[in-house]
């Protein structure tokens, strides 16, 4: 018997079989893949991802749901947790069950209905473990997506702009409507997928401090960067570059030349 959606968890179920085996497909899922599905649910997605695997480990905050997928798919490993808490090093140490016995670097794909109440955090917390993730494709509210694969002089251009397209190749996948969710959200969604093995990060001196950079840049976006790089205390006049300009009008590249310039003159 299935459960009525909490609000508290930002619970919106995926009721649409065609939409539900389109996502797993995109996934291009092969039989040795090893798999994470974050927020299982009533397991919509689950059951076609066991169809093409059997190296799966669904994430679950809620102890129903939890129950709910291990009598339907009592041979995947399910763990009860909030997958913000989850620590990646621990549960790849952890061989008494499922996919993760078999782990090598970048050997985790995840996939995911991501609340949207807590996308970003889900968002971030995939790339600070992106050594050893090696794709994920989410679905995400539609204004979030379009926002992070914004180019240069968008209004939707920013952080998550910027620091998913140095560390990952982003890619915008199909629109999902908000009639295939129950209850129904007030917004579409959209599947988009992330390939940490494309990146350019390793073009990159020093990733903590192009975070900072970044984020500093786009502090208050009506300023320019002179002001807004204010808070870091840098040396502009070493470098060759018009500070008149706003965050919004920088490309990744020039992020991180940039960044790559402070750093060394630090």
């Amino acid at each position: 018997m299935k459960l009525r959606p909490k609000k508290s968890l930002s619970q919106n179920y995926l009721t649409d079989e065609n939409i539900s085996g389109n996502i797993v497909i995109a996934f291009d899922i092969k039989p040795d893949d090893n798999i994470l599905e974050i927020g299982a649910g009533h397991g919509a997605l689950t059951k076609y991802i066991t169809h093409k695997t059997k190296n799966l480990t669904a994430i679950e905050i809620d102890t129903n749901n939890c129950r709910i997928l291990k009598e339907n798919f009592p041979e995947i490993n399910i763990i009860n947790k909030d997958f913000l808490k989850l620590e990646f090093l621990s549960l790849l140490n952890n061989e008494s069950r499922g996919l993760l016995r078999r782990f090598t670097p970048r050997n985790l794909r995840v996939i995911g209905n991501i609340p949207y109440n807590i996308t970003s955090e889900i968002i971030f917390k995939i790339v600070d473990n992106r050594h050893v993730i090696k794709d994920a494709q989410l679905m995400i509210q539609e204004e979030v997506a379009q926002r992070i694969a914004s180019k240069p002089g968008s209004k939707q251009y920013g952080i998550p702009s910027v620091l998913l397209q140095a560390f990952s190749e982003t890619e915008l996948r199909f629109k999902v409507s908000r009639n295939c969710f129950y209850p129904k959200p007030n917004v579409d969604s959209r599947i988009i997928y992330f390939d940490f093995t494309k990146s350019i990060e390793n073009e990159i001196t020093d990733t903590d401090f192009f975070k900072r950079f970044v984020k500093a840049a786009f502090s208050s976006r009506r300023k320019t960067l002179r002001n807004s790089l204010k808070t870091l205390n840098l040396e502009l006049s070493k470098a060759d570059f018009d500070f008149s300009r706003r965050a919004e009008s920088l490309s990744v590249g020039e992020f991180i030349k940039l960044s790559n310039l402070f750093c060394s003159l630090n």
